[in-house]
């Protein structure tokens, strides 16, 4: 009955004598290292998986056979540690493991080690897969579906963050809120087709024009897009606005129906963090709006900056 059982458990099953000679070896290991319990019988363990020797394995068998000590090991640190495979005669497919070493007394009371070998590669392809829905649901919360660079809910979180990076370390912090002249007249003309093409290029040449890895931009809504950039005064800024109003007019997007330029054009408010009196998120973002809706009524096509207030 007893080999029936080990036979039937879906682990491996490994004893070791106080020699580390192998005294038991399942069907399961069998099955998953292509060697028969007759092979390994009465042989030193690490003959077998000499790799082991002076790993965290070699160590867990000691701290059984010397001080009675059970361990298990870390599946972060010891993902597949013995040469097991989930397909043993091809050896493709190295199994991921979860190991487990016991002491135990047999017979007279001489101390033995019980090694315990459980296939959690399903549960680590599950888990791998998760993680990866995880990284795509969180880059569809955080990105915006029609442009792909970073959408309201992002701009706002990272504005947040930045502005409180900023007030710590006495830095610097720009918003520049960028909005496309007539296109709701745009719209109306070409059809949304051509709307949402407009938008997508658009933004793919102001995100080009980013180069530091903290400055972000994202779409703020319909055809507004926000541009945060830490560690940048007004200056610094208003260098960047105009070199987007430019790069943008120099698409030359058709646009026959504005009241200005017969192409796509944007407008574009500064707002800069005043080191002196530094505000908080809804301030900043007032005042850059300000400042774009007079670039608006000062005829489109221009960069306006405004201080908060």
């Amino acid at each position: 009955m007893l080999e029936s059982v080990l036979g039937g458990v879906n682990l491996g099953i490994v004893v070791l004598d106080a020699d580390r000679r192998v005294r038991l070896w399942n069907q399961w290991m069998a099955r998953h290292s292509a060697l028969r319990a007759e092979d390994v019988l009465g042989r030193d363990f690490f003959t077998i998986f000499p790799d082991l020797r002076n790993k965290r394995v070699d160590s867990a068998i000691s701290q059984a056979l010397r001080d009675n000590f059970p361990s298990l090991l870390s599946q972060t640190l010891n993902k597949s540690p013995f040469e097991l495979f989930l397909d043993a005669p091809a050896r493709e497919r190295r199994m991921q493991q979860a190991v487990a070493v016991t002491p135990i007394a047999v017979g007279g009371g001489a101390r033995h080690c019980l090694i315990q070998i459980s296939d959690v590669s399903s549960a680590v392809g599950r888990e791998k897969l998760l993680r990866e829905q995880a990284l795509v649901l969180r880059s569809q919360t955080f990105s915006d579906g029609l442009t792909g660079i970073a959408n309201r809910r992002h701009f706002d979180v990272a504005m947040e963050k930045e502005l409180r990076r900023a007030k710590r370390n006495s830095a610097t912090l720009s918003l520049l809120m960028i909005d496309i002249d007539c296109f709701k007249t745009y719209n109306d003309h070409y059809g949304h087709q051509r709307g949402d093409d407009c938008l997508i290029r658009v933004a793919s040449a102001l995100a080009a024009m980013l180069q530091r890895p903290a400055d972000l931009l994202a779409r703020y809504g319909g055809e507004e897009f926000a541009v945060i950039l830490p560690d940048s005064d007004a200056a610094q800024a208003m260098e960047m606005g105009e070199a987007m109003r430019a790069t943008i007019s120099e698409l030359e997007i058709p646009h026959l129906q504005s009241v200005g330029e017969p192409h796509i054009t944007v407008s574009i408010g500064i707002a800069t963090q005043n080191l002196s009196a530094p505000v908080e998120v809804p301030v900043l973002i007032g005042a850059a709006d300000r400042a774009l809706y007079a670039a608006k009524r000062a005829g489109r096509n221009r960069v306006m900056a405004q201080d908060p207030l």
